[in-house]
């Protein structure tokens, strides 16, 4: 018969020496390849100790036995005592980065936590208006979801709280009775819940939706679009609800045309207008939504007609396996989008795909520049959004880059 878990030696792991120093650095996972030693078996979501050479605390964090990032630091340094006093602190901390955002009356949609970055790895925690979802992405959290649920519901008081989980943890959240789209407290929504983004009136499908039901991460690229567009025909590829487009619109574009493969994603573009035809530059701009595959239509569509092209595709690198593939697509894709640019057009090129550095896709945009025989000025780059900031390396996914195409 098994010990009672409150009886249970504290877990303690050794580490390789290599693994020590990166935990060092900063770096908030500690791979399956890297333990060495550990006195016991683990649960997930039990807190780990990682002790060094010299048998010195070194870290804490998130013991998950089931998955490859065996331990998700919470704290690198001198010994703490994670109790419910230290995550007041850390939610704390975490909301405080977001002063401004939540000061904002015009914006409610936003990042409240993220992940390692704001030190809860493998959870975020994003506002929809009064809807906030709550996303998993180890089970390490399984164990601690009530008191973390409580601990949200407390600080921030939302109308309800969603669960979205990742694909690698459902199994298990579903042995302890929890759903991906599940409402973990107040009324469930009758359909898309509807939030503020700089004063533009958006829905976001929180219990179905890709991410936690919005690209949240794209605003501060979406608001210089808006800057952008006066006067401009858009095209705006990889379209998926038509962010870009009601921003470019609300700029005084002329026309707007969503590109998708998706009929869902461009008929939740189609109700986002519908949402803000109040507006006098929304209700005169012109909509076309576009239903195809955005490489095979920018292939073949014939040169110029647009002032701004908008590209930015879903992940084309979902492992390492396929970063030189990727590459070679970003190329291509705006290789396509310049030669649709009018004299003095602009092209944005996004990419989100983590195994494919920003100065690799930066290269990639640049020698589809170069090899056009055309001259483009490079007006700007950008990265991650203040409230989706990147603490380490694997974090940063997020880039794009405008380019300006000069006169005949």
């Amino acid at each position: 018969m098994s010990k009672p878990a409150q009886s249970l030696p504290r877990l303690r792991l050794r580490i390789t020496a290599a693994a020590e120093r990166t935990l060092r650095t900063g770096h908030p996972w500690v791979f399956a390849g890297s333990v060495r030693e550990q006195n016991r078996e683990g649960t997930p979501g039990e807190l780990a100790v990682v002790y060094d050479r010299q048998d010195r605390f070194l870290a804490v964090g998130l013991f998950d036995p089931g998955s490859p990032i065996r331990l998700r630091v919470l704290h690198c340094g001198d010994p703490v005592a994670v109790d419910a006093a230290w995550w007041d602190r850390r939610l704390e901390s975490a909301l405080e980065r977001r002063h401004d955002l939540a000061a904002d009356a015009v914006t409610d949609g936003f990042r409240w936590i993220n992940g390692e970055s704001d030190g809860w790895p493998g959870l975020v925690l994003d506002r929809y208006a009064g809807t906030l979802v709550l996303k998993l992405y180890t089970a390490a959290w399984l164990s601690r979801l009530d008191d973390t649920a409580a601990r949200i519901r407390a600080r921030l008081n939302p109308e309800r709280l969603v669960l979205r989980l990742s694909r690698n943890i459902q199994a298990a959240a579903a042995t302890v009775g929890h759903t991906d789209g599940e409402v973990l407290f107040g009324p469930a929504p009758e359909g898309p819940v509807t939030f503020l983004e700089s004063g533009l009136r958006f829905e976001a499908d929180v219990w179905r939706g890709q991410k936690t039901g919005f690209f949240l991460d794209q605003r501060e690229n979406r608001r210089r679009v808006g800057a952008l567009a006066a006067g401009r025909r858009v095209l705006n590829a990889f379209s998926f609800s038509g962010g870009f487009s009601l921003y470019a619109a609300r700029g005084g574009a002329r026309s707007v045309t969503d590109l998708d493969l998706s009929a869902h994603a461009l008929e939740s573009a189609r109700r986002n207008f519908q949402l803000n035809a109040h507006l006098p530059e929304i209700a005169a701009c012109r909509h076309e939504p576009v239903r195809a595959d955005a490489f095979d239509w920018l292939a073949a569509r014939p040169a110029g007609g647009f002032g701004l092209v908008i590209l930015d595709p879903p992940s084309l690198a979902k492992r390492e396996t396929e970063r030189a593939g990727a590459i070679d697509a970003y190329e291509r894709l705006a290789r396509h989008g310049l030669r649709l640019l009018e004299p003095e057009g602009i092209l944005l090129a996004c990419s989100c795909s983590a195994h494919v550095s920003a100065e690799e896709f930066f290269r990639a945009v640049r020698a589809a520049a170069a090899r056009s025989g055309r001259t483009f000025q490079e007006i700007g780059v950008t990265r991650h959004a203040p409230d989706h900031h990147a603490s380490f390396p694997e974090a940063e996914y997020l880039k794009g880059i405008y380019l300006r195409l000069g006169r005949r």
